[in-house]
């Protein structure tokens, strides 16, 4: 059985003092690809370490996270964000989007960061991951005007609606499943089974959004198989079929 992790911050502090042994615990619960989105350039050189202590299981992406898009330097981080793109070492633009939970006043910086880094993911052929909080609207908005493009990807930490699930899909994205489809409030368990499963995707986030029973403490991709245990449920598969098919899927989007 081999689970795909399409969403994972291994390279946070949060993993500093255990980072080998996180690792070991997600691979013995049959993790086996693990998908690094990118939040700014502080993190390169620690991504890049894990590629290169597991260039078979670790996929990099680079991108610059839409609550760092306001900083002084956005131009310098957006530059190092190009110039990653140009090695050729990354699977995806990511994670980029629209995020106005923290901050509404920089919706307009945050689109432009948002489109020219979907330009990029056109240039160099990469599929996108999404980061959209409180911003659904203001995402389509964005994902329509390349609607008739080769424009593809992941709609990170799904939590929309079922209307909202079938318009990400209609823009060629897949939706990323992570913790909150175990939460008693957490509502998209309540549709997911009408959307086929050829468009999920599976994630952890961590360190954050632990699925229950770990909601509130670090999260950590061995609790991937959570996640796809009760994906499994919800489509009445089994746990070995679950991660077959979404590791597929995942394939599908990332070329690897």
């Amino acid at each position: 059985m081999i689970l795909t992790d399409t969403h994972t911050h291994l390279y946070s502090e949060q993993f500093d003092e255990d980072k080998q042994e996180m690792i070991q615990r997600a691979m013995d619960r049959g993790v086996q690809r693990f998908f690094l989105p990118a939040i700014d350039a502080s993190y390169t050189d620690s991504m890049r370490e894990l590629k290169k202590a597991f260039p078979e299981n670790f996929f990099l992406m680079s991108g610059l996270h839409p609550t760092h898009v306001k900083d002084e330097d956005m131009n310098e981080q957006l530059d190092h964000v190009y110039a990653q793109l140009q090695t050729g070492d990354y699977v995806a633009v990511g994670e980029i989007g629209i995020d106005l939970y923290w901050d509404k006043s920089t919706l307009d910086v945050q689109v432009a960061a948002f489109k020219k880094q979907i330009e990029w993911s056109l240039e160099f052929e990469l599929p996108i991951v999404i980061h959209c909080r409180d911003a659904f609207d203001e995402v389509f908005d964005v994902l329509e005007q390349y609607k008739n493009t080769k424009l593809h990807g992941i709609f990170h930490c799904f939590t929309g609606t079922q209307e909202q699930a079938q318009q990400a899909i209609g823009y060629n994205m897949k939706l990323g499943i992570g913790g909150v489809v175990t939460f008693k409030n957490g509502k998209i368990d309540k549709f997911l089974e009408e959307v086929p499963i050829e468009h999920i995707v599976l994630e952890t986030d961590a360190p954050y959004l632990s699925p229950t029973p770990h909601r509130g403490k670090r999260n950590e991709s061995a609790y991937l198989k959570i996640v796809a245990q009760k994906v499994a449920d919800i489509y009445g598969l089994s746990l070995e079929e679950t991660a077959r098919v979404t590791t597929l899927n995942s394939r599908e989007v990332f070329g690897c």
